[in-house]
């Protein structure tokens, strides 16, 4: 058990894992489609997300190993459902990582405007991708030490910002509460489906669930610590956001620079754009590290083909690299921030509705097995959950539905060419029992 993960260690790598871009450049987006009224959007997302967090902490507690909601659809659903979910994860990363890259440009942008100019603004993107796949490589491990440096780096610019913005509010800024007086039909979902990737990211927490201690009791108690801490930081700071700029903010490519330096300056501006630059890269940079991975844990598992699990003589999985920086430099490249941050929510949803289902079969299949955690009230939390899901997934633009869900069709072909392949993983972990 030295050196694994213990209940508080656990908190911080989830709030790390959550907080990110999302937080520091959308709240404007928000603002854009339903004014003051965004602050409804961020209700409803915590209190999806939350339910939807609830169903993994269940699902968390029945098993140790890795996997997450690999596992959790494998087991409840079969070898086809899990194969899908498996497959969609590394695409799942593939597209944060883009949306990272495109949420750097912008956030240099918003500093240095003459970096928000599309030649530069595809240079950082195409430089930051490229750089770190070579890094990753040439077997340069600079990800140690980030998850410490990048936490303090985000959380104290935003705990800065809502301590003195609170004394800088208008309440003339609330009002009206929706843009022009009145709803727009359809505002509320599309708000509400980019606002979610400002909550996403809580299933790291139980995809790496071997690293923990004790994960079939700290794993869940985790995840409902984290997600309380992370809805309410979100909540305060949508609040002083619009207290401070109102209207304004619906125009601003972003969002809490523009609103500290609003007070203090260029100081303010230079704080937050700081600690958003930090941030941003410091997560950018453990991706480059752990997406070919999952790329990697695919093929030894007999998800991918074998190809893609190739080490190179510094244990590298070096064609993972490659396809993923492949893949991800178009995405980021040609999709705004937002646009990716909706794409992105889009295909997070391919775990996230089996995983929920999974809470009813397992509650079927298996009713004796001892829980950590149970959510509470039968299954209401669970079906609402998914008829919620289904509602937002609706909201989404077509070509996001496409771009976010099209790796489920491209993955049905390779699950029969892999097929023997996980047979055989099958028979000698079966050996190995």
């Amino acid at each position: 058990m030295k050196g694994r993960f213990g209940f508080i260690s656990i908190v911080l790598f989830g709030l790390n894992a959550i907080i990110g871009s999302g937080i520091f450049l959308l709240p404007n987006t928000a603002m854009k489609l339903i004014g003051p009224a965004s602050l409804l959007v961020f209700v409803f997302d915590m209190l999806l997300v939350i339910s939807i967090a609830f169903c993994f902490a269940e699902d968390a507690s029945l098993f140790r190993e890795n996997g997450g909601p690999y596992v959790y659809a494998k087991a409840a659903f079969g070898d086809f459902i899990g194969y899908e979910v498996g497959f969609i994860i590394w695409v799942i990363s593939i597209i944060a990582w883009a949306t990272m890259a495109a949420g750097l440009a912008t956030a240099l942008g918003a500093l240095w405007p003459v970096l928000a100019q599309p030649v530069w603004h595809a240079t950082i993107i195409t430089g930051l991708l490229v750089g770190l796949g070579l890094i990753n490589i040439l077997g340069v491990n600079v990800t140690k030490w980030l998850n410490d440096v990048v936490t303090v780096a985000k959380m104290v610019p935003l705990v800065f910002f809502v301590a003195i913005g609170l004394f800088f509010m208008h309440a003339g800024n609330f009002t009206p509460f929706f843009p022009h007086g009145h709803y727009a039909t359809g505002s509320f979902g599309q708000a509400a489906i980019v606002m979610f990737y400002a909550f996403t990211g809580f299933e790291a927490i139980v995809i790496a669930a071997e690293a923990m201690k004790n994960p079939q009791h700290d794993v869940p108690r985790a995840i409902i610590t984290v997600m309380g801490l992370v809805a309410l930081l979100y909540f305060l700071i949508q609040t002083v956001s619009i207290g401070i700029l109102g209207p304004r903010l619906a125009t601003t490519t972003a969002p809490m620079q523009t609103a500290l330096s609003a007070i203090l300056g260029p100081v303010g501006k230079a704080i937050i754009g700081a600690g958003t630059v930090i941030s941003i890269t410091g997560i950018a940079i453990a991706q480059s590290f752990t997406v070919p991975r999952s790329g990697q844990a695919m093929a030894d598992n007999g998800v991918m083909p074998r190809i893609v699990g190739h080490l190179n003589r510094r244990g590298v999985p070096d064609v993972a690299v490659i396809i993923s920086v492949l893949l991800a430099l178009p995405l980021a490249l040609t999709g705004t921030f937002s646009t990716l941050a909706a794409i992105s929510v889009v295909s997070r949803f391919a775990q996230y509705l089996p995983t929920i289902l999974a809470v009813l079969v397992f509650r079927r299949t298996r009713p004796n097995q001892p829980r950590a955690f149970r959510v509470p009230f039968g299954p209401v939390i669970p079906i609402i959950a998914v008829l919620v899901s289904f509602w937002l997934l609706a909201q989404a633009q077509l070509v996001n539905l496409i771009w976010g869900l099209g790796a489920l069709v491209v993955a049905i072909p390779f699950y029969f060419l892999t097929r023997n392949r996980r047979r055989e993983l099958e028979q000698q972990q079966n050996q190995h029992r």
